[in-house]
């Protein structure tokens, strides 16, 4: 007994977590958005040299 006015609370932060939309600021989402684009125009895989296929050599020594 006793466990009503506790799921009550329960139900109304649920509800108001359900339902809560804070404010927007496209200030900051637009400063995160450019300052990314800087880092993705470079190719990280550029001083990677392409691998070797040693495919053919273990095949046909076998």
């Amino acid at each position: 007994m006793g466990r009503g006015r506790q799921k009550a609370k329960q139900t109304k932060v649920a509800r108001k977590l359900k339902y809560f939309s804070p404010e927007t600021d496209y200030r900051a989402l637009e400063r995160e958005l450019t300052s990314s684009t800087d880092d993705v125009a470079g190719d990280d895989y550029e001083d990677i040299p392409p691998a070797t296929d040693d495919w053919d050599d273990i095949r046909s020594s076998h």
